[in-house]
């Protein structure tokens, strides 16, 4: 049986946040499941060692590559999807487009969101009710990004991973300037955390100008020396890394949605999204700005995230 997932949103976080309903169909059919995800998922780069995951389709609808875009990239599409001969397709949206383009590709079962229902679908609360009323199954559990032992010891002599240290992963990039927490906090919160114990911190994050300003300000600081900077390595080669480390502290990206879903405890800290996004796994344990008693779009947060309060939260997984 040859089965296709189409997950059409932006981002390597949302991504893996369907990774529970992508392999609950995957068990349900006893059949790896193909995706259709944007390049912008990076999919290729985490999912490539899943067996739950069959083929990745990238979906070419962005700023470079619009083979998919219009009327005419839907055809193209419908001309892609007809080589796979799927014999069924979940559609998480709610899109017409896509319900026509399943039927113009001949796929003989069709699943999808209630079509014209886009605004207000919840993350993870939509996909469950969609696969409870479809196919009766309850969905309650964690991402789940696997990974070979080969790459995590061999990450592990290429960056002398010492088993004896506290070796932190610290996700200090992020795709939007209002998630990005500044410098000065993580270096209170490396500093504490130094004073505590033996650490070494691994910095994830991207090559955005921004970005690069707070990974510069880290490894320049007094603390440099505990520092090992990752940003000129792709997502597949940071993994094993990850998984190398006892805790990840992240901004709200995608470092915290991929450490959390190797199942390492990842402190998320939320200063402009939803808190769904920092929660959803229960390998995350947030943290809210100060003089917030929730966290949105807009909260402005990231100058109120309170050191103290992640060295505490430090302390209580550690221990």
């Amino acid at each position: 049986m040859k089965i296709l997932a189409v997950q059409n949103r932006m981002g390597i976080g949302d991504t893996v946040i369907f990774l529970p309903y992508i392999k609950a169909i995957y068990k349900k059919f006893n059949s790896p499941i193909s995706l259709l995800v944007k390049e912008s998922a990076k999919a290729n780069q985490f999912l490539n060692q899943c067996s739950y995951i069959d083929k990745i389709i990238i979906l070419e609808r962005d700023r470079i590559n619009k083979r998919h875009n219009g009327f005419f990239g839907s055809i193209n599409l419908i001309k892609d999807l007809k080589k796979h001969k799927f014999d069924k397709i979940f559609i998480f949206n709610s899109s017409f487009r896509y319900n026509l383009i399943a039927r113009f590709s001949r796929i003989p079962d069709i699943y999808q969101y209630p079509l014209f229902q886009k605004t207000k679908q919840h993350i993870t609360n939509m996909p469950k009710k969609f696969l409870k009323d479809k196919l009766n199954l309850e969905i309650d559990e964690n991402p789940e990004i696997e990974i070979d032992n080969e790459s995590i010891s061999l990450s592990a002599k290429k960056f002398r991973i010492n088993k004896n240290e506290v070796n932190i992963i610290l996700g200090i990039g992020g795709s939007g300037p209002t998630k990005r927490i500044p410098a000065k906090t993580f270096l209170k919160v490396i500093e504490k955390i130094s004073n505590f114990k033996k650490c070494k911190f691994f910095l994830a994050t991207g090559q955005n100008k921004e970005e690069q300003v707070i990974l510069n300000e880290i490894i320049s600081s007094e603390f440099k020396n505990f520092c090992v900077p990752l940003d000129k390595l792709s997502i597949k080669e940071i993994l094993p890394v990850i998984k190398n480390c006892n805790i990840s502290i992240c901004n709200d990206s995608s470092f915290s949605h991929l450490s959390a879903a190797l199942n390492v405890k990842t402190i998320t800290l939320m200063a402009d999204t939803p808190l769904i996004y920092g929660n959803y796994n229960t390998n995350m344990y947030p943290i809210i700005p100060d003089g917030e008693n929730v966290v949105s779009h807009n909260t402005s947060g990231k100058d109120k995230i309170n050191p103290d309060k992640i060295f505490k939260k430090f302390l209580e997984i550690h221990n």
